[in-house]
């Protein structure tokens, strides 16, 4: 596992209205080889900060750097070396599966050879290769997870971004995630992913931060925080005590 610091969220705010803040003051620091879990209630400010994080939020307060470069100052660089993948990807449904995916790969300046065999991976153990001559828009909504899954796999990213990844996958697919997610960071990668199902961070991440109304109320490694007793016994806990 590296030990190198992909993303940090330095003191990050964020107000809708003058007088709330839908984050207030989040610090994270997510390493290499980290599969860190974001917790917390509906509209407890995960998907705020994951979308600043990605670039597609505007922010004024606090810092975020991703692999030694500001989303602010560096954009390019940043999403360079990083994938989103949204709780609700949004895809060209004009446009075939395989079609989109080579779209992708020519954004990140991927050869011919290193996308093919990526993508004849990654569409196999998802089980969606039949279906890449099909336009996304005939697509379900978990097989449009599964493309766009693929298609933040196919630049073998720094830092990969989930929000609720496992939202529509299949039982089959969802552990086929886990599996890749597992594989990535065994080769340096950085993951943060926001999920409201307990039972899966616990078993998948390493580290995690509980958020509510905006605030970081529990911070640590999974072995901490389940030394006594479960992540779920712990997050309510947590949320009791606040």
């Amino acid at each position: 596992m590296s030990t190198n610091s992909v993303l940090e969220i330095r003191y990050f705010s964020k107000s809708y209205k003058a007088d709330t803040k839908a984050v207030d003051d989040v610090s994270i620091n997510v390493m290499g080889g980290d599969i860190y879990g974001f917790i917390g209630h509906n509209g407890a400010g995960k998907s705020t900060t994951i979308r600043a994080v990605v670039g597609v939020l505007d922010f004024t307060d606090g810092e975020i750097i991703i692999d030694g470069h500001s989303v602010k100052d560096e954009p390019i660089a940043c999403k360079k070396v990083t994938a989103y993948i949204p709780d609700n990807p949004d895809l060209y449904d004009n446009l075939t599966g395989i079609q989109y995916l080579n779209f992708i790969a020519d954004v990140f300046g991927i050869g011919d050879t290193e996308r093919e065999q990526s993508i004849r991976k990654y569409a196999d153990l998802f089980e969606i290769t039949d279906a890449l001559g099909d336009l996304i828009g005939s697509y379900s909504h978990g097989m449009k997870q599964k493309v766009a899954i693929i298609s933040a796999l196919i630049h073998k990213p720094r830092l990969m971004v989930l929000d609720e990844p496992f939202v529509g996958l299949d039982p089959k697919a969802t552990f086929t995630l886990k599996e890749v997610m597992h594989e990535m960071c065994n080769e340096g990668t950085a993951i943060f992913f926001s999920t409201h199902v307990l039972d899966v961070a616990e078993k998948l991440c390493n580290k995690v931060s509980i958020i509510k109304h905006g605030k970081i109320i529990v911070s640590g490694t999974m072995k901490e925080l389940t030394e006594k007793h479960s992540l779920e016994e712990a997050f309510l806990e947590a949320d009791n005590n606040e």
